[in-house]
Formats: structure tokens, C-alpha cells, sequence
């Protein structure tokens, strides 16, 4: 056989899957769907978390709320020799900023930054969010224990921090809870400034909101099936690089679909049981959630969340009517999903934490030849380098090379026309960065 065909055939038929690393797999062990339901618990028993409730009591409200969480941040740092920096984010928010804001209230973040030994100024961030709320946005009084929505993001990103904060990572992990979600993601858009603000070179954005409900208001039951949602391109892309869009492709490859695929892959790498569905668009339909303000200002974010929603247990007052039991109550959580969702974030963190940064100035070439031309910059630490493609109607990287000590690469016998491209890192350990789309073109 011609060695041509022999080289391109060994290409297709090669995996895309990083080296699996064990200890992804002690992670994906160590959640507990028992600390999981107490945190849960804990939460919802705090009666109501809207955003504008009491902020002084001990046991009822979001203030109460969030002290505990900061707490709970605190007493995991006390177990990994201060490992964790826990403060409060503060965004002051005017009454009338918005029509759910009926009074002047302080939207505070809790963070919790696990710093990396190589690159502490990357950050790959888990978000849950603190507020609660009932059927009226503005009912800041009424019993809302948000047990799913979203007790159950918040006590798996505490959850994660947990597990994880036993380990090394060079790239830094935030672990947050946000506050003023249900009144206009004030909490996201705070942060998000904050972080402009410091300078913070943000990898992505693991916002999860509902992920403990198995049960769908479609009659559909399933434990395994969870959403990743994605936005397409940069909501600040430039003018430009519209226009190269429409001539070259690329109106699925922004930075955020790039971090929904990586978190595809690595789940069905290390947790097959579960089935990611890949969702192409930025949220639900109408609706939003605390991944759109970092989008928003250009930074790669995915929302996590349960496959089949009940609405009947979302922004409810608690009652029964007609045979049906409305509100977001802790009965209603499935732990062990939870726990199953908790785990997919945990290792997502993890490998991004553990992967060097990824490749910049992807350019590629090969207009009108026989192959495809890619080159980079090189990144540091990586020892070397993963190059995918797949056809242009494939929504996942099909084919791959990895190649040593060069930054850059001739695909022969690959025309550029027929597929599009990426280039990840990989480190010595193992661990690959997220895929780069070409944002160049030369001859």
C-alpha cells in the first residue's frame, strides 16, 4: 500500500482522548453525595436567600447564607494549610438599577481562590449561585428554599472545592458563589469586572445552576443525561473578525464552544455513564444565567445543568394546586446527580488546572494546495502539541496529531476547504489545554 495512504489512514483512526491520568479518577471518588444533601439542607433551611432578604439574622436570609458559605470556604482552607484566599466580592446595586431591584442592596460574591504554583494569574472558575426566589422576583419575605435552583450548584461548587483543595494545580481555581442571579446576574457582571479589573486571564467559566432534578416536567426520567450550553462566538468580536468568519468558518468555534467540547471530551473519557449534550446556544431559550456577564466581556464560559427541568419547581411559591405540589423544595433533589454533575466540573477544573496554557496566534494556511499549514505560538510549558480537525459538518474534533518540538505543522493530503482546525497543548503530565481555533490566515 502507498506509505501516502498508510500515514493518512493511521491519522483517522487515531483517538482524540488525552492520556487518562489516575488521579481524575481518585476526584470523580471523593464526591459525596452525602455532604452534597446536607449542604443542600443547610441552605434551603435558611428560608429564603432572594438577594434583597434580611441580612442580619443568623438563621434566616441571603446575609445569613452567605456567611455560612464563606465558613464552610474558610474551614476547607483550615484543612489544606490555608490553601484557599476567601473574601467577599461587594457590588453595590441602586434601587431602580432594574425592575427587580425595588431597593438599594449590596450584591456580595463569596470567592475562594486555590492559587497555582506556576501561573497564578489563570484562572479556570466553578460558579453556584446564592440567591433564591418565589413566583414574584420582587417577594423578598416569602418561605423560597431554592433547594435545586440553586442550592444544589452552590453546595456542589463547596462540594468541589472540598476534593480538590487537597491537590495541586499550576493554573489557579476559583471556587464562587454569586449572588443577584434571579434580579439581573448582578453577581456574574460584578465579578466579571472585577476580574477585567485585576487583570485575571480567566481559562473559563463552569457556571452551574440546577443540577440535583432527574425528573422532567416532560414525563422523561434520567440520571445521566446533563446539559453544557455554549454561545458560539464572542459576544465582543470585533467587525472584523465577523467578516473573516463569514469567508473562512468558524461560527462554531468561539472560545466558549471550545470549553463546552473540551468538557464533552473529558467526561466521556473518564466518566462514559453519563451522556453531555452539547447545546448551541448561550442559554435556555429566553433565559439566562451567570456564564452570560463573563461572556459578555469576551471570556470563555459554559453553563452546566440538569437534561430535563421541572418548572413546577422553579420560581414558585410553595402551594398545591390542583393535585400539584409547586416549589423548589429539598425533597425534590436527586443527591446522587448532584454528586454525579459535581464530579463533571471537579474533573474539568482539574485537567484545565493541570494543562499549560494553550497555544496562541493560531494561524493557519494552505489556500489552494494539497495540504493544510498550521502554525503557532509557542506555549509555555507544554512539551508538545495536539493537532485536530474534522469535517466542517461534525460538531466534535474527529481526527488529531501530536507533534514535538516545532510550532508548526503541513497536514499533507488534508485540503483546508473540506475541514476546520484547532490546536491544544499538552504538558508533561499529560494534561491538554483547550483547542484554538485559527484566528490568522497566511499563504
Amino acid at each position: 500500500m502507498n506509505k501516502f495512504l498508510i500515514f493518512i489512514g493511521l491519522i483517522t483512526v487515531m483517538s482524540v482522548q488525552s492520556q487518562q491520568d489516575q488521579r481524575i479518577y481518585h476526584i470523580i471518588g471523593a464526591i459525596s453525595a452525602d455532604r452534597i444533601k446536607s449542604d443542600i439542607k443547610t441552605l434551603a433551611d435558611f428560608g429564603t436567600r432572594h438577594t434583597l432578604s434580611d441580612t442580619v439574622s443568623n438563621t434566616r436570609g441571603i446575609g445569613a447564607a452567605r456567611r455560612w458559605i464563606k465558613r464552610e470556604f474558610e474551614n476547607i482552607s483550615n484543612q489544606c494549610n490555608n490553601c484557599l484566599n476567601v473574601f467577599y466580592q461587594h457590588n453595590f446595586i441602586a434601587k431602580g438599577t432594574a425592575s427587580r431591584i425595588v431597593k438599594d442592596v449590596d450584591v456580595v460574591n463569596v470567592v475562594a481562590i486555590q492559587r497555582g504554583t506556576k501561573f497564578p494569574n489563570r484562572f479556570i472558575v466553578m460558579s453556584g449561585d446564592i440567591d433564591s426566589r418565589v413566583s414574584d422576583p420582587t417577594d423578598y419575605t416569602s418561605d423560597s428554599p431554592g433547594a435545586n435552583d440553586n442550592a444544589s450548584g452552590m453546595a456542589g461548587t463547596i462540594e468541589a472545592a472540598r476534593v480538590l483543595s487537597k491537590y495541586s494545580f499550576e493554573n489557579s481555581v476559583i471556587y464562587v458563589g454569586l449572588a443577584g442571579e434571579e434580579q439581573g446576574l448582578f453577581g456574574g457582571k460584578g465579578l466579571a469586572e472585577y476580574a477585567k479589573e485585576k487583570n485575571w486571564e480567566i481559562i473559563g467559566v463552569l457556571n452551574n445552576d440546577m443540577i440535583g432534578n432527574i425528573t422532567g416536567v416532560d414525563g422523561v426520567i434520567s440520571n445521566r443525561d446533563f446539559r453544557i450550553f455554549s454561545e458560539p462566538v464572542p459576544a465582543n468580536e470585533t467587525e472584523r473578525q465577523r467578516r473573516a468568519r463569514r469567508f473562512y468558518g468558524g461560527e462554531v468555534d468561539g472560545i466558549s464552544r471550545q470549553l463546552a467540547r473540551y468538557i464533552y471530551k473529558n467526561t466521556k473519557t473518564y466518566m462514559p455513564e453519563m451522556n453531555p449534550m452539547m447545546i448551541y446556544r448561550l442559554d435556555r431559550f429566553g433565559r439566562g444565567g451567570h456564564h452570560r456577564p463573563f461572556n459578555d466581556l469576551g471570556y470563555a464560559g459554559v453553563r452546566i445543568m440538569e437534561a430535563h427541568e421541572n418548572y413546577t419547581q422553579q420560581h414558585q411559591d410553595i402551594r398545591v394546586e390542583d393535585g400539584i405540589a409547586y416549589g423548589d423544595v429539598f425533597e425534590h433533589v436527586n443527591f446522587d446527580y448532584a454528586a454525579k454533575l459535581t464530579a463533571v466540573n471537579a474533573i474539568n477544573l482539574a485537567s484545565l488546572a493541570w494543562a499549560p496554557p494553550a497555544p496562541t496566534e493560531v494561524a493557519i494556511g494552505g489556500i489552494v494546495q494539497p495540504s493544510t499549514k498550521l502554525r503557532w505560538k509557542a506555549s509555555t510549558a507544554a512539551t508538545k502539541y495536539r493537532i485536530h480537525w474534522r469535517e466542517t459538518t461534525a460538531p466534535h474534533w474527529q481526527y488529531s496529531r501530536v507533534v514535538e518540538d516545532t510550532n508548526e505543522v503541513t497536514l499533507d493530503g488534508i485540503v483546508i476547504d473540506n475541514y476546520f482546525f484547532g490546536v491544544s497543548a499538552i504538558g508533561a503530565n499529560g494534561f491538554e489545554s483547550e483547542v484554538v481555533f485559527p484566528n490568522s490566515i497566511f499563504r
